[in-house]
């Protein structure tokens, strides 16, 4: 058994009751939650003093998790998803209309990734559905990229923080516009 198996199920099943947490993600610990429940959402926007309109990013172990909530892709754009996935990018993809306005930030995409952290997929795969995902920070404030700086920084505000160290720290994922192409985080 994975050392990490037990918190992450802990976590997961934190996730399922409303919890937040925090995990570790390819460049930095990340804050999540359930996407659906509001109550969960506004908590981790009142953490991090971030405003709804700038939308959050979900996150999944796999493209199939995902891609009940895409609105029509074409062949090429399904190419450029799969050829950067799993991994550090995140795409702006247009969505369907199922995604609650505290997602999308009231506009017709979403952020998703597909991640390539080993403790943040197996997290998505025992919730069984897509994790919200944004920094483990205060809005204005450098992300945290270590488990101890989340425990002083944030632990009295979260639920829960799963082990692991990130991958390439201080380096979060680039974020693109899969239809235009526009850069928004390289």
């Amino acid at each position: 058994m994975h050392r990490y198996s037990l918190p992450i199920r802990q976590a997961a099943a934190i996730v399922r009751t409303g919890g937040l947490i925090a995990y570790p993600t390819e460049g930095v610990f990340g804050l999540g939650c359930n996407p659906f429940d509001g109550a969960a959402v506004s908590r981790l926007l009142t953490l991090k003093r971030r405003p709804m309109h700038k939308g959050l990013i979900l996150i999944s172990d796999c493209i199939e998790r995902l891609e009940p909530f895409f609105g029509p892709l074409t062949a090429d754009q399904w190419q450029r998803l799969r050829s950067r996935w799993p991994g550090p990018m995140t795409w702006t993809v247009q969505h369907n209309g199922a995604l609650p306005d505290w997602i999308t930030g009231g506009r017709t995409t979403v952020a998703v990734r597909v991640t390539a952290h080993p403790v943040a997929a197996n997290l998505c795969r025992q919730f069984g559905q897509p994790l919200v995902s944004t920094s483990a920070n205060r809005q204005g404030r450098p992300a945290l990229q270590r488990r101890l700086q989340v425990q002083q920084q944030l632990a009295d505000e979260l639920d829960f923080i799963v082990p692991g160290r990130v991958l390439t720290p201080g380096k979060a994922s680039q974020i693109e516009d899969l239809i235009s192409g526009q850069c928004y985080r390289v």
